[in-house]
């Protein structure tokens, strides 16, 4: 494994969420005001798909049950019960490509 292409910055906007199949993974990638983070797409709650759902703050919050991960580590910042965190990868954006360290 190594460093993957996953999108066209230009494609993410900030606030937004983009999903991307990496070496058969899904990933999220997260726009925060033009600094991209990377996380396992598959929410640790119940299985859904991050990507669906949106950015609060430095948070990533699943559309379906409302658990909140730290968009910069995947750790978890806000649900009723204690979950599993999300596996975190590094993401660099070199012009206005978008890459995936797994």
């Amino acid at each position: 494994m190594g460093r993957v292409a996953v999108a066209k910055a230009s494609d993410i906007p900030a606030g937004t969420l983009h999903k991307a199949s990496v070496e058969g993974r899904d990933i999220v990638v997260a726009n925060l005001d033009g600094r991209y983070y990377a996380a396992d797409d598959t929410c640790t709650h119940a299985g859904a798909s991050l990507s669906e759902g949106k950015i609060d703050g430095a948070n990533i919050v699943c559309g379906w049950h409302g658990a909140q991960f730290e968009c910069a580590s995947g750790k978890l910042a806000k649900f009723p019960v204690t979950i599993k965190d999300l596996r975190s990868y590094p993401a660099t954006v070199e012009g206005d490509e978008v890459f995936v360290e797994v």
